[in-house]
């Protein structure tokens, strides 16, 4: 399906601003990518198309400051592009409208479009509460959604009127609701109210603190593939990689690309945004090329994805059957990607890691596999 023309929504690239007249090198990403610069693009051959916006009003800023997301464009450009099965495009900057429910509606049509394309679709955006937007892609199609946020707080302040502070409120208590289900990781407690914790917990929706995350970084990778809809808020990035961070603490860079490696690799994860980039605190352009070395592992994993067999292929996946705590089930890994699935009492199976195969084979119930059946 072809992606209609969206050039109004957005303003091109322009490369030589961007890259500030410094030449690419033959096999640098800015030499191989698809662009929106002085006409329209033939997105056929696409498999991921990237945008950015740089309204920064949902974290109360009113005044015309740009988030800068050109920054991020041109360290991506320079990265050399390893992954040729996977074609890129950058369709610029969405417009920023009258007002910030202008600009969600901007956001909303073209991830729409994109994804209806079959296309992953990937927000640079200065502001978290953009995710909003991508939600409604999800509500607007009626369709039921798996979202995973990963952020140092956990945004459900109901008495701070700032969007960005509140907007998880929205997303996961609106009516009507299509959140099947929330994942939050790497939040820092000391940041985050116990009640809130104890309310996420209620609604049995799974947090992970940043320690127990940094401990098995791999775990996450279950969640992850479960995930279709991903909001990455730098904030939760420690102040040594990203030099206007709230805290001393939080993920590493080589934590971030592992986490976003593993959202690559989800195949049902085709929607996703990087929040929270701010070029006035970032004079050095470090944060910029932590974000281009995050794309590029999530191009990564969508390679490494694209090579995981079908559950439906019996014969690509060595089987386990197992009984724990009076429950019978079955444990399968795939013979290409070495990852794991559990076989649920309603039939499904579901992604999981190998130790929690390792916990049914030691008659213990896994968390993971508890906490699902709670759900259902």
């Amino acid at each position: 399906m072809q992606i209609q023309h969206l050039a109004d929504f957005l303003e091109p690239v322009n490369l030589a601003w961007v890259t500030e007249d410094a030449d690419l090198k033959e096999g640098q990403m800015g030499r191989s990518i698809i662009l929106f610069e002085d006409e329209w693009p033939d997105l056929s051959q696409a498999d991921l198309v990237i945008a950015s916006c740089d309204d920064m009003r949902g974290d109360g800023i009113m005044v015309d400051m740009k988030a800068g997301t050109n920054k991020i464009r041109k360290a991506f450009y320079s990265l050399f592009y390893w992954h040729k099965s996977i074609r890129i495009a950058d369709i610029g900057h969405i417009k920023t409208g009258a007002n910030i429910t202008d600009t969600y509606a901007a956001i909303r049509t073209v991830a729409s479009e994109v994804n209806k394309a079959g296309k992953y679709f990937l927000l640079l955006g200065g502001t978290q509460d953009m995710t909003l937007a991508l939600y409604e892609v999800f509500r607007q199609s009626g369709r039921q959604v798996e979202v995973t946020g990963v952020d140092a707080f956990i945004d459900l302040s109901i008495d701070n009127p700032v969007k960005s502070k509140n907007f998880l409120m929205e997303m996961l208590t609106g009516d009507p609701n299509h959140i099947r289900h929330y994942n939050h990781i790497g939040f820092q407690s000391y940041f985050v109210h116990p009640k809130m914790l104890e309310t996420m917990d209620q609604l049995r929706f799974d947090c992970y603190r940043l320690g127990r995350v940094k401990e098995n970084i791999e775990e996450m990778e279950p969640v992850l593939r479960s995930t279709e809809l991903l909001s990455f808020d730098l904030a939760c990035l420690n102040a040594a990689v990203s030099p206007g961070s709230v805290s001393p603490n939080g993920f590493n860079g080589e934590e971030a690309c592992t986490l976003m490696r593993h959202a690559g690799m989800s195949q049902l994860l085709k929607i996703a945004g990087i929040f929270g980039y701010n070029q006035h605190t970032d004079e050095s352009g470090l944060l910029a090329t932590q974000v281009a070395q995050m794309i590029w592992y999530y191009i990564d994993g969508i390679q490494f994805g694209r090579n995981e067999a079908s559950l439906e292929n019996k014969d690509m996946f060595i089987a386990c059957h197992i009984a724990f705590a009076q429950v019978e089930t079955t444990f399968i890994k795939s013979k290409k990607t070495g990852r794991w699935w559990m076989l649920m009492p309603d039939g499904r199976y579901v992604p999981c890691s190998y130790s929690d195969f390792q916990q049914a084979g030691e008659n213990e119930i896994p968390e993971r596999w508890l906490r699902i059946q709670e759900r259902n």
